[in-house]
């Protein structure tokens, strides 16, 4: 069949030309023909298909995981997938007040941890049953209305964003994917439909070749990469206590502590505990033996810390109401060292820097809206917060205050003020907040 017929299927790459009635200014004799592109408004749209199809003649599925910047996390998220496939299931975590789940790879080794949007704390299939009773027993103080409610798959990718600008490494790479395994906590509706579907395909095959989605469907959630080697931080400041760190280890704890200090300050996380960061400490050793000896040759010990747990973050106002959610990290004698000269040579910079800032709220907002929910009042709000934050952040950089002395600042918001039309930059305007929980403590 020639290319220039008007039969040839849209899915071909070259251009499709078709027939049609000459429209041009130009003259043209009465009834004469003229190539039109497949662009061209002259043509018939009767031919062009509804749907949008890849090579394949398959449907785009929305809830494919594609990463194209980053393709190590899509190949750990494939791999994930493929295990699922072969009923090698998530497993759902003891810990915690709300659904998350250790993710294996077809070997069962575990390669990231998953929690559901609709499993959250205060998601309506939370699996656990903490938050269920505090519902139903103390419905006036469910939830924190300092956040936005099922947005914690967001702020867990937040945090994970927020690092990474500001090249703290801490955070375990965090992006938002859809998974689907039996071990979710769905309701009774899916998993009947899910059953009603897989019959009808045993059954009657050529009904059942024709629903888009034979499973469970795929839930939204965080897939965050697990570390391998960490223990609560409680459990190692603890033995540290009782055995010192040398002293170029200790300064390696405090270097790592207040990249945790900054990451939980700006993104103004709400529930950091001693139990909800993790450290990693290593103390290797040379194996090889001197043939002479039997020293063994002992290298320094090195300390990683790893911020996990950020799905309470990036909140509308600074809490004000019963609870104040403090860092409980301020607690520790590592916040009573003012602010090291490293930490400040690699975060001031960025802080004080108008265009970094707002990079930084655009990729937030790039990935924000990609919620159904997403609310733009909300999310100026959560803006307005972390602005605040990084204010006080830069002062007490500049001052060499102390990690403690920082989060006794007063709490601060920075909203975008109303400019002219015509303005050539923003304006902003700053206020304090005076209100305080009832409990400062807690």
């Amino acid at each position: 069949m020639d290319e220039t017929s008007p039969l040839v299927s849209p899915l071909q790459d070259s251009i499709d030309y078709n027939y049609c009635q000459s429209e041009a200014t130009g003259p043209r004799t009465p009834g004469s023909v003229v190539r039109v592109s497949a662009g061209s408004p002259g043509r018939s749209r009767e031919r062009q298909p509804l749907l949008v199809r890849d090579r394949g003649n398959s449907l785009r599925d929305p809830h494919r995981n594609e990463f194209p910047d980053d393709p190590e996390f899509r190949e750990i998220v494939r791999k994930a997938e493929q295990a699922i496939e072969e009923e090698i299931f998530p497993e759902i975590i003891c810990q915690g007040s709300s659904g998350s789940y250790f993710v294996k790879d077809s070997q069962g080794k575990v390669i990231g941890v998953f929690k559901p949007k609709n499993e959250e704390p205060y998601g309506q299939l939370n699996p656990k049953w903490t938050k269920w009773l505090q519902k139903l027993c103390c419905p006036c103080c469910f939830g924190r209305d300092c956040l936005v409610l099922n947005q914690g798959h967001l702020s867990e990718a937040g945090a994970s964003l927020v690092d990474q600008k500001l090249q703290l490494n801490i955070v375990p790479q965090t992006k938002v994917v859809y998974l689907a395994s039996d071990t979710f906590n769905y309701n009774a509706i899916d998993r009947v439909k899910s059953r009603g579907k897989r019959l009808a395909l045993e059954k009657v095959p050529k009904v059942g070749q024709r629903f888009n989605r034979i499973g469970l469907p795929p839930k939204v959630g965080s897939f965050q990469l697990f570390v391998e080697g960490y223990k609560d931080a409680d459990y190692w400041l603890k033995r540290f206590e009782a055995e010192p760190l040398p002293e170029n280890t200790n300064r390696q704890l405090q270097l790592q502590f207040e990249r945790l200090v900054v990451l939980d300050y700006i993104i103004r996380n709400t529930d950091r505990g001693n139990d909800n960061w993790l450290l990693k400490y290593d103390c290797p050793m040379d194996t090889e033996r001197n043939r002479e000896t039997d020293w063994v040759v002992v290298k320094e010990p090195i300390i990683r810390l790893a911020a996990i747990d950020n799905g309470l973050a990036f909140p509308i106002k600074h809490p004000d109401s019963w609870r104040a959610y403090p860092f409980y990290w301020a607690w520790l004698s590592q916040a009573k060292v003012p602010f090291s000269e490293e930490i400040r040579d690699l975060v001031l910079p960025k802080l004080t820097d108008p265009t970094f800032i707002k990079d930084l709220e655009e990729d937030l907002y790039q990935l924000f809206k990609k919620d159904p929910g997403f609310d733009r009042r909300q999310f100026h709000k959560q803006i307005a917060v972390m602005r605040g934050q990084i204010l006080n952040l830069s002062q007490a950089l500049k001052e060499r205050k102390t990690p403690l002395q920082l989060v006794q600042m007063p709490p601060v918001i920075v909203e975008t003020a109303r400019a002219p039309q015509r303005a050539n930059s923003e304006s902003y305007t700053q206020s304090f907040q005076s209100r305080k929980p009832f409990f400062t403590w807690w």
